[in-house]
């Protein structure tokens, strides 16, 4: 088995050895110093580098027949495609929206407006139960803000006649309130 080594004292890849082979000693030989420079490549991402050494070996099987085995060009050719590996995930990265972490969307809090609007339909029950002076009484009063004199002008009475309507109504109102729990 005949064995090239680069000018510089690299490992040594045999030439003849098979597609599997080349694999294992790919990780044996290089695996380590390739893992090191492409966490620096990552941002010191130690999961996303065990990636793209994986992707890198693997791109390396796949052509292994037009591979130069001489290993300072090995290691050329194994940096170069890691490095374009993490070129191309920051591109896709970039172009993509960011991806929301499905744990952050179960904290949402969502307004639940079951109270307000159940009381808002005990309340309009209970009003449609007094008579019409007494609730018109109220709808100024309340609902429209009005003063007990704006509301006496717009019902066309007097302002002790509203203010007794209010009264009467309000207890009315609590009464009814009371007992619809």
């Amino acid at each position: 088995m005949q064995r090239h080594r680069s000018v510089r004292s690299g490992p040594e890849v045999p030439h003849d050895e098979s597609d599997e082979q080349l694999v294992a000693t790919l990780y044996r030989e290089f695996g380590g110093p390739l893992l090191r420079n492409v966490r620096r490549l990552t941002g010191g991402d130690r999961q996303w580098a065990e990636d793209v050494v994986q992707e890198t070996v693997f791109r390396a099987w796949r052509n292994a027949g037009k591979l130069n085995r001489e290993p300072g060009l090995l290691w050329a050719w194994l940096m170069t495609v890691a490095r374009r590996i993490v070129i191309d995930a920051r591109r896709q990265r970039s172009a993509r929206p960011q991806e929301v972490e499905p744990d952050r969307l179960d904290s949402v809090a969502v307004p639940d407006w079951s109270e307000p609007t159940l009381s808002a339909m005990v309340v309009s029950e209970a009003l449609y139960s007094l008579s019409e002076e007494h609730r018109e009484a109220l709808v100024q009063t309340y609902l429209h803000d009005r003063t007990i004199n704006e509301a006496a002008e717009v019902l066309g009475v007097p302002p002790g006649t509203v203010k007794s309507r209010v009264y009467y109504a309000l207890r009315a109102l609590q009464k009814t309130m009371k007992e619809r729990g």
